[in-house]
């Protein structure tokens, strides 16, 4: 059965405080993360039918990124900045592979609540979850492991 939907927690992003939270900008290593991210769902030859973001600067940006080496265009989805819950998900992920792009600690929730996995995604992390119900969490990526396969790849 596919991985119908992808999780990728926006990269590395400046500190709480810098600036207001909506506005808050990937560091160099944030943006770092996102190309890899992108690069590396691209080595693993996953294709989405869309790419959903937060509106929050980091995650947006995080989406544009990530999705250079995608070949689409991201989709600003409001109600990613507060996270998505099942159902929401479920809805985005009713039209075939997508990727949500958006924000910890409601990553983490929505994996838990689909799959039951209790996970910590790292800035700069993916995970593939299987719809099917029970859904089940079928892969975590992190930032590293990301990295080491955008490199195999290039």
């Amino acid at each position: 059965m596919a991985i119908d939907l992808w999780l990728l927690r926006h990269g590395e992003a400046e500190p709480h405080g810098a600036r207001p939270d909506p506005e808050r900008e990937l560091t160099e290593r944030g943006r770092e993360q996102s190309r890899r991210a992108g690069a590396a769902l691209r080595a693993l030859d996953i294709a989405f039918e869309a790419v959903y973001a937060s509106p929050k600067v980091r995650a947006w940006d995080t989406a544009v990124l990530a999705c250079e080496s995608l070949g689409v265009e991201p989709i600003e989805h409001g109600p990613l900045a507060a996270g998505p819950d099942r159902g929401e998900a479920l809805a985005l992920a009713s039209g075939g592979r997508v990727l949500l792009v958006g924000h910890d600690p409601y990553f983490s929730q929505l994996v838990h609540d689909m799959t039951g996995a209790r996970v910590r995604l790292q800035k700069g992390a993916v995970c593939g979850i299987r719809v099917a119900s029970p859904g089940e969490l079928a892969v975590l990526l992190r930032p590293a492991d990301l990295a080491a396969i955008a490199r195999a790849d290039a």
